[in-house]
């Protein structure tokens, strides 16, 4: 075995990874926002969910990405534990088109190539050169699979590599072979092609090929489980779901392996062509495994708890809890549906402004993981709340409700630039816990005298929005405040240019206080605001940023 032999099977394996990621982009960007609103539409039974991780891995040809992927969405929430298992029990038989397309004695790679190439040449229309890079990638697929059959074909005369075929009959060193390849290559197609390549030069028997393709599923694993770190428990255990049925199904074959002739069954059904033995027993792993575990899908949950223990902080949902287009039909109760999820916004607001409070005084002490989730809430909530009072305004409404969806309109809008001003605020923090800024005893009291008197604004008008009082007295309370508010920020602000000039305090300090007062003003100015939304002739003179 020489130099140039493993410099043809390492360009022969770059040349078939190379091929199924081309393919696999250019399916992904002509379909990959229909395959995630499908697994986002996961409602149905645990069948539909295998049968849509069959059909997206067998798109994109990668198990791995479509694992990852459910991950993602169970992290995100979109997608329950109990349902992303079934997608990927049908991903792990989605992975084994690729094998199978491999099996077939076809030389057509040149020829998908070629296809590709023009395709991508010669096309003017985005589809049509999405066809080409798909065409060029499956051909660039199995010119690689060529190659690395080419490469392998001396491995059958050289005694260390059969030594070490010996070896791989033993089913735990076989296993723990694919295991490691496919972990490596970050790709079980990849490691099967690899395998079906050997085979067919002769190099390895089937029944030692088994014991590697058991491996290579539990390998695969590791892509999904590398995809979880940083996630929350839950997403954790759809990668554990993922491990423990490779791992599961890989020990039940191997004892079917060993006590029936299940090579000679698979030789039986598949002939004589080896690459397609290899595809077949892939197929029959997964499928078989599937069948097998899916309807104790309930039990490999109760078990991924058992390996990840814990539960996870209650994350704000990124939905409306209240509201359905559905209600649009009753315009009087989609109002009243629609402004209970503005009170829901405005709660969450006030909780990242405390929050914000909290952590520019403590930044050490704090997380920031569910302040950004509720930053990210909020602004999904600005913009869907926003849609639904565009569509209901165009219906036919009561006249209280016309006042009421035409004040919201605002109401909204001040709620998402305070939330804005939050996250600045925690970003100040932020900058004060990196650089290990302290700011003066007296600056410290100014800023929580300034926050106190914005604390309480910012509660007083919530108040008067989710009542919807009219009261003049109240509403001037807050009027009150924000006109304390504004001589109080006009008057720190001089005293601390005062403090910079006599080098009490050093420029970046006196930057970001005048920052954090700029930030308060602004949730002041935003607070009455919504105070005075409930006020017609005060509509038109708003802070708009």
């Amino acid at each position: 075995m020489d130099v140039m032999t493993v410099l043809s099977l390492l360009g022969g394996l770059g040349l078939f990874l190379f091929g199924i990621k081309t393919m696999g982009d250019g399916l992904e960007q002509a379909a990959g926002s229909k395959m995630k609103r499908l697994l986002e539409a996961l409602t149905r039974n645990k069948l539909t969910a295998v049968l849509v991780g069959l059909l997206v891995t067998a798109v994109i040809q990668s198990s791995s990405a479509t694992t990852v992927m459910v991950v993602g969405f169970v992290n995100a929430g979109l997608l329950s534990l109990s349902k992303a298992i079934g997608v990927i029990m049908g991903a792990n038989i989605g992975t084994t088109v690729t094998s199978l397309m491999l099996s077939v004695k076809l030389n057509f790679g040149v020829l998908f190539t070629a296809v590709g190439a023009i395709c991508q040449l010669a096309g003017t229309r985005s589809s049509f050169k999405l066809f080409g890079q798909i065409m060029m990638g499956l051909g660039i697929l199995f010119v690689g699979m060529d190659a690395m059959t080419a490469a392998m074909e001396p491995l059958r005369d050289w005694q260390g590599f059969r030594d070490m075929m010996e070896l791989a009959k033993n089913p735990f060193v076989g296993v723990l072979v694919g295991a490691g390849v496919t972990a490596l290559l970050q790709s079980s197609s990849a490691s099967v092609g690899i395998l079906q390549a050997l085979a067919a030069t002769g190099a390895i028997s089937l029944q030692a090929s088994l014991f590697i393709l058991f491996g290579q599923n539990i390998g695969t694993c590791v892509t999904a489980l590398l995809a979880s770190v940083g996630a929350n428990r839950t997403a954790k255990r759809a990668a554990v779901v993922h491990l423990l049925f490779n791992v599961i199904g890989a020990a039940i074959f191997i004892v079917l392996a060993l006590a029936l002739p299940l090579a000679s069954w698979i030789e039986a059904l598949a002939g004589e062509n080896l690459r397609l033995q290899i595809a077949f027993a892939h197929i029959i792993f997964n499928v078989v495994t599937t069948l097998l575990l899916l309807p104790l899908s309930s039990l490999l949950e109760k078990l991924a708890y058992l390996v990840v223990r814990g539960e996870d902080k209650q994350q704000e949902p990124m939905r409306l809890e209240y509201f359905d287009a559905r209600l649009f039909s009753t315009p009087p109760v989609a109002v009243q549906q629609l402004f209970r999820e503005v009170q829901r916004m405005a709660d969450i607001v006030t909780a990242n402004y405390r929050f914000a409070m909290q952590y520019y005084f403590a930044p050490k002490d704090l997380a920031v993981d569910e302040f950004d989730n509720r930053e990210q809430v909020i602004d999904f909530l600005n913009a869907e709340i926003t849609q639904n009072l565009i569509e209901l305004k165009g219906l036919n409404l009561r006249g209280e409700d016309i006042r009421l969806v035409g004040s919201l309109f605002h109401v909204v809008n001040d709620l998402e630039r305070i939330g804005d001003h939050s996250m600045n605020i925690v970003e100040i923090g932020s900058a004060r816990k990196k650089e290990k800024l302290r700011f003066s005893g007296k600056a410290e009291r100014e800023i929580e005298e300034l926050s106190g008197i914005v604390t309480s604004m910012l509660d007083k008008s919530i108040h008067i929005v989710r009542r919807q009082i009219t009261d003049v007295e109240i509403i001037g309370e807050v009027i009150e405040l924000e006109s304390q508010v504004d001589k109080l920020c006009e008057s720190l602000a001089d005293h601390h240019v005062d403090r910079v000039k006599n080098k009490k305090c050093t420029p970046r300090n006196g930057m970001l206080y005048l920052d954090m007062l700029n930030n308060l003003e602004r949730i002041a100015d935003h607070a009455d605001n919504l105070a005075s939304s409930v006020e017609s002739d005060r509509r038109d003179n708003r802070l708009l940023w």
